[in-house]
């Protein structure tokens, strides 16, 4: 008889995820040099400048950019460590600033002060036994590299990337046991300059640009994960999809080739990065598109041998989608992919459709897929939350959106879904990507800070914090009945 699963794992990695250029601030303090998001602000020029049709290589005059001081990690890690110790967190996924390192990215030696900085910072996640998860390249790449190499149109960013990456391994390789190479990989298509550091020129093939961007970008992936196994024996290295199913808006044949055709369009990067090799649909999409991607001839090889070790991916919302285009009038521009309204769904006050069910069956598609640990190291609710007179914040639709997906979760785990862990976006208030905004608040810590960047930076927890805390002291077991 076959036992029956009644919990999760014993070393389930419950945690939260954060990105520096969301939280650290302090954009160049010690040494640190430009990067992309440095120079997206809040406002009008924000989408244009993060689709890579508008070039920015200072800021401005006149604009306002939310990661130079964000949060103000930078110089408040301790009281924030202190307190996701407090809320019990196994894990802390957190990315390390490329222009912390090598301010220019091709500096011939790296930056001891950011070093240092990581150094500190790891330190005081493992003296309350957090474990450091790292995503190597979260959407910053060092702006003297888009100025003076075109970002990863350029080959040499291979070159680049890989020093940058055998820096953090030797440096931290008794510290950090979890690495992921680049944040939501396939965001690279639909945000060129944020995701690739990619800005268009006029004339120029977008497809074309992108998929060689794209190939470069997977090649430094593969090198990357070769020197982890090398230099850091016992390590997990992962990559990491922006997530969440496509489904067909109805059961019409070319719906469900559509909504097929769009999960390829994402599954392509782990594609490749899993099973190491260019997949059919993309070799004939390249074909009927005329996409010609340069390659050097040991491409092939390092892609197929150096394949990661689990799937990463976020998770916030599932699509949907229709051959018939009187039904994509009907779209929504809720996140970066847009969709067609799922009718059986509810959305976020930001239009993001809340679909607990999608992460199950995000999770069995991707393990069925690729075979292979997933972690889910982005899941989480944004919304507009009020602090009290009484210093706290009630979000209990943040708690009733978290327990349903939770519940999801434990379902897929008895599916059979082999999952590392699930870092909550975020442990604590930062600045929103897609929008910029501090007003769309995902933490169970609030930041008193404000889109404008007024506020004073105090921390509060909310109600959200001490029932997480319960779930993680319990290991979720009230999900297993």
């Amino acid at each position: 008889m076959l036992e029956q699963i009644k919990a999760f794992p014993d070393n389930f990695l419950w945690g939260g995820a954060t990105a520096a250029n969301q939280l650290e601030g302090a954009y160049l303090e010690g040494g640190k040099g430009l990067t992309t998001v440095d120079l997206i602000p809040i406002g009008a020029n924000r989408f244009p400048i993060a689709l890579g049709n508008l070039d920015s290589y200072e800021p401005k005059e006149g604009e306002f950019y939310p990661s130079h001081e964000a949060i103000d990690f930078y110089h408040r890690y301790k009281e924030d460590i202190a307190l996701f110790a407090e809320m019990g967190l196994k894990c802390l996924r957190l990315s390390v600033a490329w222009a912390r390192i090598f301010p220019n990215g091709d500096d011939a030696e790296p930056n001891e002060a950011g070093l240092q900085f990581y150094d500190d910072v790891f330190d005081e996640l493992l003296k309350y036994n957090i474990q450091p998860v790292v995503t190597i390249c979260h959407f910053d790449v060092p702006v003297s590299l888009v100025q003076n190499y075109g970002g990863w149109k350029n080959r040499k960013m291979i070159t680049f990337f890989e020093t940058y990456a055998k820096t953090l391994f030797n440096r931290y390789k008794h510290k950090v046991k979890y690495w992921m190479t680049f944040n939501e990989i396939n965001m690279l298509l639909h945000l060129p300059y944020i995701g690739a550091g990619v800005v268009l020129q006029e004339g120029e093939d977008k497809e074309q640009v992108l998929y060689q961007a794209a190939h470069h970008e997977l090649v430094a992936s593969a090198l990357a994960v070769k020197a982890c196994h090398e230099i850091i024996p016992g390590a997990q290295i992962g990559c990491m999809l922006a997530a969440g199913m496509v489904y067909p808006y109805s059961s019409h044949p070319e719906d469900v080739w559509k909504a097929m055709d769009k999960d390829r369009e994402s599954f392509f990067f782990i594609d490749v990065q899993s099973k190491g090799e260019y997949p059919g649909y993309t070799k004939r999409f390249f074909r009927e598109n005329n996409i010609c991607i340069e390659m050097q001839p040991e491409d092939a090889d390092i892609l197929k041998q150096h394949t990661v070790d689990y799937i990463g991916f976020s998770y916030y919302a599932s699509r949907c989608t229709s051959a018939d285009p009187e039904v994509l009038k009907n779209s929504t521009e809720g996140n970066v992919f847009g969709s067609v309204k799922n009718p059986y769904l509810e959305a976020s006050e930001w239009g993001w459709t809340i679909d607990p069910k999608g992460l199950r069956i995000t999770c069995n598609q991707l393990h069925d897929r690729y075979g292979k640990p997933l972690f889910i190291v982005e899941n989480g609710l944004g919304a507009t939350d009020v602090l009290l007179d009484n210093d706290t914040v009630e979000d209990d639709y943040r708690i009733a959106y978290l327990n349903s997906h939770f519940a999801e979760m434990a379902e897929a785990i008895q599916d059979g879904v082999e999952l590392i862990g699930y870092t909550s976006w975020g442990p604590i208030d930062l600045v929103s990507a897609g929008t910029g905004e501090m007003k769309k608040r995902y933490g169970y810590i609030y930041v008193d800070r404000n889109n404008d960047g007024s506020g004073t930076l105090r921390r509060v927890r909310k109600k959200s914090f001490h029932w997480y805390k319960e779930v993680i002291a319990s290991n979720g077991a009230q999900y297993f009945g």
